[in-house]
């Protein structure tokens, strides 16, 4: 597949002409994510950045496909509003708009719509890889590999403050955080770091201040919210600042730090570590991937939707993204086509880097790219880049320590296909 897509060409260029569409009929991408309730943090501001994403397409004259340029159309759907209507919507997307494409979060809220679009043979891109399985061959995590990265912080965190042993984690029971808890497991146990106590939460707990006491009971070093979602995180860290930890924090994100650091201090805050950069880091001036202008992106996604940046506001713009360089190169919008050309190269550019299909031993199939992530902190009151770590030097090593964490909350994916029997 080609290096560079359409969206990338023309970040850097920024003079390919503008060409009329016509009449043709749009190019329906379809997004099908949470836009309201707990994880609407983790939809809203990644429909925001394929907003973004489509309007520099068609304001140089869509996708050319098939010696025609099309506009894109992008059809946005909230899948938290109940599984009934999160099926309708994907049947809506598919029969009424022919969206060749589904962007979801995926997990619990999407999963009654995903039966539905495998049988149909739609293309679907997932932020979670543990929705992948043997029965979802057209479900593809090609952007976050979620909650495979949270160990490149944990490794971070164990060499560069050794003294940082004791680990207290939590996280609520659904399908993104016990996988988390699986991943954060064994992270620690690959470092060498104590467990001293674990707190599973139901979904839609708000004791953040219980919690962050049963936790702190054992006198950790260290706290680990796992994936907990940014309403959750920010109660969680509010509530360890309030009774009054000293020591480390860890996360897979820190959505909104700046109101974090108001709520806390900016000396509480450095004890904080994550996964996601703000995209005018320094440490990606120099990245070449997807817009190949992160720091533009992050400007125009920040001017547009001032206070609004998240994990997520790259993520889902990334998809298409990629999705629109296999369009090009299979000269169609077929799925299974697009598919094919996807899959065609084994290491393909991501986000940070080269990355590979991978999860045969996870999750049953080499649906997700597996490459570099970052490890974040905060520094004078910025998200800051502290290194990046090797997502697949880490499970080449740990695989196997991995699999039994995730066997062992019933995460693995022939459990989760079969949920009655592994109870």
């Amino acid at each position: 597949m080609s290096n560079s897509s359409f969206a990338q060409r023309l970040a850097v260029t920024g003079s390919l002409p503008r060409i009329a569409t016509r009449s043709r009929a749009p190019i329906r991408i379809g997004i099908l994510t949470p836009l309201s309730g707990p994880e609407e943090a983790w939809g809203r501001p990644g429909l925001d950045g394929c907003q973004l994403w489509s309007d520099w397409i068609n304001e140089h004259g869509g996708l050319l496909v098939a010696g025609a340029r099309r506009r894109v159309e992008l059809i946005a759907r909230d899948s938290g509003i109940g599984p009934d209507a999160t099926l309708d919507a994907a049947r809506d997307m598919v029969e009424r708009w022919q969206a060749p494409i589904v962007l979801t979060l995926g997990g619990d809220s999407f999963a009654p719509a995903l039966p539905y679009l495998m049988d149909q043979r739609i293309l679907v891109a997932t932020l979670l890889p543990t929705d992948l399985s043997p029965d979802t061959p057209y479900l593809i995590a090609p952007s976050e590999v979620h909650p495979l990265f949270n160990v490149t912080g944990v490794s971070w965190l164990a060499r560069t403050h050794p003294d940082a042993r004791r680990v207290a984690l939590c996280g609520q029971t659904d399908s993104l955080g016990l996988p988390s808890i699986a991943v954060f497991r064994a992270a620690f146990d690959a470092a060498g770091m104590d467990r001293v106590k674990e707190v599973q939460y139901a979904p839609n707990t708000t004791d953040a201040t219980g919690i962050v006491a049963a936790m702190m009971a054992d006198r950790p070093d260290v706290l680990c919210w796992c994936s907990s979602t940014p309403p959750m995180t920010h109660a969680l860290t509010e509530a360890a600042h309030a009774q009054g930890f000293t020591g480390r924090i860890i996360a897979c994100t820190a959505d909104d730090y700046p109101r974090m650091i108001a709520r806390t201090s900016s000396d509480f805050m450095e004890r904080y570590s994550f996964q996601f950069p703000d995209f005018d880091d320094p440490m990606l001036s120099e990245t070449v991937f997807f817009f190949h202008q992160p720091q533009t992106f992050f400007e125009i996604y920040n001017g547009r939707f001032p206070g609004a940046w998240s994990a997520v506001s790259w993520e889902y713009a990334f998809m298409p993204d990629l999705w629109l360089g296999a369009v090009e190169q299979a000269n169609s919008t077929k799925p299974v086509s697009v598919l094919a050309a996807m899959k065609r190269a084994r290491q393909i550019p991501h986000a940070f880097g080269l990355a590979q299909w991978w999860g045969q031993e996870i999750f049953g199939i080499d649906n997700a790219l597996v490459g570099d992530w970052p490890v974040v902190g905060i520094r004078d009151g910025r998200a800051r880049i502290l290194e990046f770590g090797s997502v697949q030097d880490w499970l080449e090593e740990h695989g196997s320590l991995l699999a039994r964490h995730l066997e062992d909350l019933g995460q693995l994916w022939h459990q989760r296909l079969l949920p009655s029997l592994w109870r």
